[in-house]
């Protein structure tokens, strides 16, 4: 039991950075140009320090997203990095050929909780929604944590800061709702949002997945199941991203590796009249891949996501999952080389994935490009501390093919940087 809290621990720590403190050597191949810029420097102050996810952007190609520490309150919470301020959530708003960055809401680490670790996503309701961490009335062995709403000011705000409105609509309690949320929610058409938890639930901190349902006396948390390390490889620790089905499937990731006694797994929670049941629809066996980070999904319901390297095959691998005759097929899309940090993926209207790294150095930004049934490689940018240090997190691309993300250290002021890469 020691050990598998150790190495729980261990886990814990690479996901607050995602892993980030590891550095890396990519092997380059020459990319198309590009365009990189740095759209915001992070000071440590009002605007928060240390994003540890990525942007969402809204149809009028606005930008939002947490900061996990720095903003206007300096007490109460216990950063990973040791920077002052329980974070932030900001919007980053074009202005003609440049940006501005408005601080939206301040933590406090109080009734709040603050140090906001996975990014925002925007409702049907036009509100922001995410979630921060939080340890009161907690059952678990980690930081339970807790979503919340963020809506604009009820009336005018002639003010350049304008703070929003923060409702917490459920705070997780370990047990056997979950503890340390693990994605960004996912809404479905009638409004209901859905996440998982990478600790917490019935069985020994294994996970859950929850739904929470508005009404009039505000929202309704119900727990669609708690992960069972026992019922097989790859059935604990889930994380996101994940997807969410046109007809009501939940699609994620168990991160579950070899310390814990099991391999990692791409999961389908299948909605029912009597409930929800879990599939696991690949298992990963170590030699092509494990710790695993969601998944994301095309117009044809296929699946993508990344897996980092094993000891008996110490290369990161991208994947394809296909719906085929009942089951899935698994496709190796690229086998990226030495083991690393895989962040995102994202994909563009052209069907073209993206992802960061971290091996040796500040990381990279790098590009797979589909042509049928083959896919090439490129190195998009190469940061260099100054740009920015470890790209985490979710990336983002917009309608023109923009590319939007975070670094959670570097830039001018050591805090990280919100970058675009323009093709």
């Amino acid at each position: 039991m020691t050990g598998s809290k150790q190495s729980r621990n261990s886990v814990i720590v690479g996901l607050a950075i995602t892993t980030g403190l590891l550095i890396l050597l990519v092997t380059a191949i020459a990319a198309q140009a590009q365009t990189f810029q740095v759209l915001h420097n992070f000071t440590g102050g009002r605007d928060g320090a240390n994003p540890l996810d990525g942007v969402t952007i809204d149809r009028n190609g606005n930008l939002y997203g947490t900061a996990s520490a720095g903003g206007n309150r300096v007490y109460g919470c216990d950063n990973f990095y040791g920077t002052t301020g329980c974070g932030s959530v900001f919007e980053l708003e074009r202005s003609g050929s440049g940006w501005i960055l408005r601080p939206l809401y301040d933590f406090d680490g109080g009734n709040d909780f603050g140090g906001p670790s996975i990014g925002v996503v925007l409702g049907p309701d036009g509100a922001l929604y995410g979630l921060s961490k939080g340890a009161a009335n907690c059952t678990s062995y980690y930081v339970c944590g807790a979503v919340f709403r963020l809506a604009p000011p009820p009336t005018f705000c002639a003010s350049f800061t304008c703070n929003w409105q923060e409702t917490v609509l459920h705070q997780f309690t370990g047990q056997p709702d979950g503890s340390y949320p693990a994605s960004r929610v996912v809404f479905d058409p009638a409004g209901n949002l859905y996440g998982v938890t990478f600790f917490g639930g019935l069985y020994n901190e294994s996970g859950a997945a929850y739904e929470l349902s508005p009404g009039s006396g505000g929202w309704t948390e119900n727990v669609l199941y708690s992960f069972n390390p026992n019922l097989g490889l790859g059935t604990s620790l889930p994380n996101g991203p994940l997807v969410l089905d046109q007809s009501g499937n939940l699609y994620g990731t168990a991160y579950c590796n070899e310390i814990d006694g099991c391999y990692s797994a791409v999961w389908q929670l299948q909605h029912s009249q009597s409930g929800w049941g879990l599939n696991n629809i690949f298992t990963f066996n170590g030699n092509n891949g494990y710790e695993l980070d969601g998944v994301i999904s095309d117009a044809s319901g296929n699946l993508y996501g990344f897996s980092d390297g094993d000891d008996a095959n110490g290369s990161e691998n991208a994947y394809e999952l296909s719906p085929s005759n009942g089951g899935w097929t698994y496709t190796l899309v690229n086998d990226l080389g030495s083991e690393g940090n895989l962040s995102g993926p994202a994909m563009d209207s052209a069907g073209n994935l993206y992802g960061s790294n971290i091996i040796y150095g500040y990381g990279t930004l790098f590009k797979l490009t589909r042509s049928g049934n083959t896919w090439s490689y490129s190195v998009l940018h190469t940061f260099s501390g100054s740009d920015g240090e470890f790209p985490v997190g979710t990336l983002t691309v917009d309608s023109s093919g923009n590319l939007y993300g975070t670094t959670t250290e570097g830039g001018t002021y050591g805090y990280g940087v919100i970058w675009e890469i323009t093709p």
